[in-house]
């Protein structure tokens, strides 16, 4: 154990050291995520162009349908490391590569988890995201409770989300999306920190997050599952899948929720958005002899969201002020691939997203269309040292709004990227990307990422440095909150672009896992809402975007601890983050506002298949600082606490989740509603605590098939 100790001390130095001279940096790198026992090991062999089989349980496998992911075992790497951790591929990567020896870092989020996170909030995939090492969920509308994905404190419009690798919620998706999509019928979620623009574009220049469909086995199976919440909230979801014909297969995934609106502190404003929502999703895969794969998935979703004064309260203005949204959207994508040789592959994917929206803000109503889509073609190939990808993309994300024509937007971006993947040695290999875009308004952008990776017994080292952009849109995170009625129309904004870097070391001895990533992230022009000097308040327009006249810095280390025996196992994280921007008004260096210097979390759960479950959790969130909030200047430090417990009877659960034992809620620090309007028209401070208190939910999952 003290070499453990000598090494790691060591790494730390040295970690150090290179971030010290990088001269921009932020977020990427290793892998650290997957459990040691329990997982179901995926590999599949690029001869057969088949998948392995499907855990039942646990549900981390992986499609073999999609694109360059046609299923190569990368001539088992480093296989003498560990033979206690299982070999789970990724796609996120693009070239399929067995996690443990992916030179970019990868975490997993797998089925197991995933499973257990359902039984907290089946309707969405919050929660799923949010306990992970890293990542912070930002609520962005108070009113209707949206939310965006933050990872290591990048800002939320910069995360990339994935279904299958396809941007089916849009290239950049609307943070409403997020409490769309529920966790039914996802095997497991992969998540790269930091910029992903060499892989995916503009989109991914914080990260990508990927959300792997389960894939059918050989035989029908399903599962439906209801749940009912303190708060009056309900879920239905179903999930079924089959085998159709020899080489189609098939599932669906639907599901039912709604929420009534809860006024919590009894001022009048409503706390808990109430919603109303119906999503369906089919997929369809089909294979043949000569290696070929299809995968198509279309999904509809429609739903009703209630915020805002209840009848016959009015703001300290005194007037009503509902603030709503209708949303209705629908999608298309598909990934083919077919074997050219035994180590060369073809691939095309594409995918199509239309999202319509009414938005009520008081007396105004917003009506309008977010369009998103991608055309992609791509040569893969794979040798015994090297392995490779190049490919054309064209993507394209249309804005049409029928009341504030002046913010239609329409970005066109046909782009060229390739990937080599490496072995220097037995222990060492080298990832190097690089992506090309044509961008119809912000010009031509270079996106290039190498990362590296040293895998010495037990260790895993890795480090990653690359650069990424981000195209403006009106919709920063304070507009989602407030509407465009009072924003400036855009005017010579330049694109936002990132420098990352990351070193971590992971070290995994028997059922022990342990992890240390150092990151850091410089950001230049960030885009920034400012209030107008010198007009009056009731003016049309009151604020406009601007880029930041300097660099936002990000600094940071992330630890995590894993720890199973027998049934039980246990885990631990904690996040330092050292953030900070230049101040418009007077360019000196503040906080970024609601991000949390320190932040932890631990689980301990014990789990016996097809017996039970219990767990408990206990999360920390830190001070951060506040802007615009009359009430405070920081919000205070907080706990959230849980508890989940799951009795199984053959093919039926029954399940009772109990969060915020503590019953932390922001309106019991301050109001919620503004003393007055803010300019950029936003009755509401920023949510920085909880806001919905204590609550249990409850319910029960019937399963079907095998």
């Amino acid at each position: 154990m003290a070499t453990f100790h000598f090494k790691f001390s060591l790494i730390s130095a040295g970690v150090c050291a290179a971030l010290s001279m990088l001269p921009m940096s932020v977020v990427e790198a290793s892998e650290h995520e997957h459990e040691h026992a329990k997982e179901s090991a995926i590999e599949r062999e690029h001869d057969e162009h088949q998948h392995e089989g499907h855990d039942d349980d646990h549900h981390d496998d992986e499609h073999g349908h999609h694109d360059e992911d046609h299923g190569h075992d990368h001539h088992g790497h480093h296989d003498h490391h560990n033979e206690s951790i299982e070999k789970i591929q990724v796609r996120a990567n693009r070239l399929g590569r067995v996690v443990n020896d992916a030179a970019t870092r990868i975490e997993i989020i797998n089925g197991e988890e995933i499973q257990e996170k359902a039984l907290m909030r089946p309707g969405n995939i919050s929660m799923l995201v949010a306990e992970t090492g890293g990542v912070r969920v930002q609520t962005t509308s108070p009113a209707l409770g949206s939310a965006n994905i933050r990872l290591q404190s990048l800002y939320g419009r910069y995360t990339q989300l994935l279904s299958d690798g396809l941007p089916l919620y849009g290239g950049q998706a609307s943070s409403i999306g997020l409490l769309q999509i529920p966790p039914t019928d996802l095997a497991n979620v992969e998540i790269i920190k930091g910029s992903a623009s060499s892989m995916y574009g503009g989109s991914a220049l914080g990260g990508v997050i990927n959300l792997i469909s389960r894939q059918p086995g050989d035989e029908f199976e399903g599962e439906i599952l209801a749940n009912a919440t303190s708060k009056d909230g309900q879920d239905v979801t179903g999930y079924f899948a089959s085998p159709l014909t020899e080489q189609f297969s098939g599932s669906v995934t639907a599901g039912l929720h709604r929420q009534t609106a809860q006024d919590l502190d009894n001022d009048g404003w409503i706390d808990l958005a109430g919603y109303e929502r119906a999503t369906v999703r089919p997929r369809m895969y089909w294979s043949n002899d000569d290696g070929a794969n299809l995968y198509v998935t279309l999904g509809a979703m429609t739903e009703s969201r209630k915020g805002g004064t209840l009848d016959g309260f009015t703001v300290p203005d005194g007037t009503e002020f509902k603030q709503n949204a209708d949303t209705k959207r629908s999608d298309l994508g598909f990934a083919f691939d077919q074997s050219l040789t035994n180590d060369m592959t073809l691939s095309f994917r594409g995918s199509a997203m239309l999202q319509d929206d009414e938005h009520q803000y008081g007396s105004l109503l917003e009506v309008d269309s977010h369009k998103s889509y991608l055309i992609e073609s791509s040569v893969s190939g794979y040798q015994d040292h090297i392995d490779w990808v190049a490919g054309i993309a064209y993507q394209s994300e249309v804005f049409d709004s029928e009341t504030f024509s002046e913010f239609d937007y329409t970005y066109q971006v046909p782009g060229l990227f390739a990937q080599v993947d490496y072995e220097l040695d037995y222990d060492l290999s080298a990832s190097v990307s690089a992506r090309a875009d044509w961008h119809n308004e912000y010009g031509s952008q270079i996106s290039p990422r190498v990362s590296m990776l040293y895998h010495p017994d037990n260790w895993s080292i890795r480090g990653s440095y690359g650069l990424g952009f981000f195209a403006p849109t009106p919709f920063v995170e304070e507009i989602d909150a407030a509407g465009l009625s009072r924003l400036e129309p855009l005017q010579k904004l330049k694109a936002e672009k990132a420098t990352t870097a990351s070193i971590d070391g992971t070290y995994t001895l028997n059922s022990i896992e342990t992890g240390l990533t150092l990151f850091a992230s410089n950001i230049d022009g960030a885009t920034e809402l400012e209030t107008i000097a010198g007009v009056p308040s009731d003016a049309d327009k009151q604020v406009r975007l601007v880029n930041s006249p300097g660099e936002t810095r990000i600094r940071g280390a992330e630890v995590l601890i894993r720890y199973r025996w027998h049934d039980v196992k246990v885990t631990g994280s904690y996040l330092y983050t050292d953030s900070s921007k230049p101040e418009l008004a007077s360019n000196e260096r503040v906080q970024l506002a609601l991000t949390p210097k320190h932040s932890a979390g631990a689980v301990i759960m014990w789990e016996q298949h097809g017996k039970g479950l219990l767990g408990f959790e206990a999360y920390y969130t830190g001070s951060q600082r506040l802007e615009d909030n009359p009430y405070l200047n920081e919000g205070k430090p907080y706990w959230h606490l849980g508890l989940l417990g799951q009795i199984t009877f053959g093919r039926v659960s029954l399940f009772v989740n109990a969060e915020n034992l503590l019953d932390i809620r922001q309106t019991k620090e301050h109001p919620l509603v503004l003393p007055a309007r803010a300019p950029s028209g936003t009755w509401t401070t920023d949510i920085w605590s909880r806001n919905d208190g204590f609550i249990v939910n409850a319910g029960v999952r019937v399963q079907f098939g095998v």
